[in-house]
């Protein structure tokens, strides 16, 4: 989204131009909570306000803040129109159904590891190694977020299994950074402007192309770590279903798929918990990192904040089963309504897209290759050095 003195956003220091699509920049921005739903609220949990302005102030183009705080009120009950009018099935089931038949294709992916031919065994790696991902990363991603059930109580029991069990992470922490920061400040400078997926002491093709596989490793480990800033009950339980979740998937390599060796066992862990590692780590960066970032003191209001920070990718078949419509084609809509599941997000799309471009906000959209393409070239700019901050003319 290439940016110049003439737009209404000007960014400090160097630019970064991303190819990125968009329409032209917003006038106004808005963070009004969305109305209730009797069925279902469409809530955006983590978001913390910023430094309250003036009655002077002015967002881009001289509007008032009044009328930003309309615009995410508009699109919260435009969103929420489309909430009440969908089914049960629509909010959770299909995702639930994802995610239950994930779970049935476990015991087929574990007897194909039995085979001594080389085309039953490598469906059976890449059975597991999709069905890992879809329980780690979409299971997980809808668990913090609650958007699997209506219920609170069975929130915290999903968010248990699809994070500490099945992710081997902390769901205290997890819900923290993920829910509260990263969404709560998002592309704010030193809060959620996604550092920590930095590691500037690697180069590029290290960081893009062999870092990801030890993402299974460092995922416990970063894990245990973080349990310092736990209360020990939460703790003594994340250790625990830690310990079940890695065990459960070392004894039934051994004792299913009949691996003679524990050292051939924790091989194939690591290659099934590492298959999509790659596009996990791309995916993360890439809608994110390369777009405006903003000062703690001077971020926009949560319509601006969302529509300028974020980037939807392209659909595609694996990524969406694995990843989540929320995660890849629809990341846009589930940052301004994070409450929604994977398909409520596909759902409110054209809604979301249509509404933002018609108030001349952006709907940032992209390719994964040229994402890759652009982050290879401007590596050093983009991952090593710290990010130029953007400022909003009209605030001051």
């Amino acid at each position: 989204m290439p940016l110049d003195d003439r737009d209404p956003v000007r960014q400090r220091g160097q630019r970064v131009d991303g190819k990125v699509r968009s329409t032209p920049q917003p006038e106004g921005t808005g963070d009004a909570p969305a109305p209730d739903c009797s069925r279902m609220k469409v809530t955006a949990e983590g978001w913390e306000p910023g430094p309250v302005l003036g009655d002077g102030d002015m967002t881009p183009g001289g509007a008032p803040l009044r009328q930003e705080e309309a615009l995410m009120a508009e699109l919260s009950e435009l969103v929420q129109k489309v909430v009440r009018r969908s089914s049960w099935w629509e909010r959770h089931g299909v995702d639930i159904s994802i995610l239950a038949g994930s779970f049935l294709l476990l015991p087929a992916g574990f007897l194909c590891l039995r085979s001594a031919q080389a085309i039953p065994f490598l469906a059976g790696v890449l059975t597991l190694g999709v069905v890992h991902h879809t329980l780690t990363v979409k299971g997980s991603h809808l668990a913090s977020h609650n958007a699997l059930t209506e219920s609170k109580s069975w929130g915290k029991v999903w968010a248990v299994f699809f994070i500490e069990l099945c992710s081997a992470f902390t769901v205290e922490q997890a819900t923290y950074n993920h829910v509260k920061i990263h969404h709560g400040y998002t592309n704010v400078i030193g809060l959620g402007d996604s550092s920590t997926w930095k590691l500037p002491f690697l180069n590029r093709y290290v960081y893009m192309f062999i870092a990801p596989l030890a993402v299974p490793i460092l995922t416990p480990l970063v894990a245990l770590d973080l349990l310092r800033n736990v209360e020990w009950k939460a703790a003594l339980r994340t250790l625990c279903c830690m310990f079940l979740g890695l065990y459960c998937h070392y004894w039934l390599l051994l004792h299913v798929s009949g691996f003679q060796s524990p050292w051939s066992a924790l091989l194939c862990m690591l290659l099934t918990r590492s298959l999509l590692a790659h596009p996990y780590i791309h995916v993360n960066i890439f809608q994110h990192i390369g777009l405006p970032m903003f000062a703690a003191d001077r971020k926009p209001k949560r319509i601006h904040l969302m529509s300028l920070g974020v980037l939807n990718l392209p659909r595609n078949a694996l990524l969406d089963w694995s990843f989540g419509h929320s995660l890849i084609s629809c990341h846009v809509e589930h940052h301004l309504f994070p409450s929604l599941s994977d398909n409520m997000c596909l759902k409110i799309k054209p809604v979301v897209s249509q509404y933002l471009k018609q108030k001349k906000l952006p709907y940032n959209e992209d390719t994964y290759t040229s994402r890759l393409r652009l982050f290879l070239r401007r590596y050093e700019e983009l991952m090593v050095h710290a990010p130029p901050i953007t400022e909003l003319v009209g605030i001051q």
